[in-house]
C-alpha cells in the first residue's frame, strides 16, 4: 500500500483545480484509491518524466488531466501538481 503525502502547495492546487469540479474530484479520488493499491496499474499510465521534470513521475486522471508526484520512499509518494497536460509539463 502506497502512503500519500500532500504538501501545502499541492493542497492549494487541489483546492483551486479539483475541489469545485465534482466530476474531476470523483475521478481524482478513484484514481488515488487505485494508485495506493498499485502505482503501476496500467489504467493509470504511470510514467517517469524527463527533462526539467526528471526525477518526477506522472499518471493520468482523465484524458487531459495529469497528476505529478515523486517517490519519497518505495512505498511513499509526495503529490506535487495536478492539471491539464500543458499546465503541468
Amino acid at each position: 500500500m502506497i502512503k500519500i503525502t500532500w504538501d501545502e502547495g499541492f493542497k492549494k492546487i487541489y483546492k483551486k483545480k479539483v475541489s469545485n469540479n465534482q466530476d474531476l474530484k470523483k475521478k481524482f479520488w478513484n484514481t488515488l484509491k487505485l494508485f495506493t493499491k498499485n502505482p503501476f496499474n496500467q489504467k493509470l499510465k504511470t510514467h517517469k518524466l524527463r527533462g526539467k521534470l526528471e526525477g518526477l513521475w506522472a499518471l493520468s486522471i482523465t484524458y487531459d488531466c495529469r497528476l505529478i508526484f515523486k517517490f519519497i520512499k518505495k512505498d511513499e509518494v509526495l503529490l506535487i501538481d495536478i492539471g491539464e497536460h500543458d499546465e503541468v509539463y
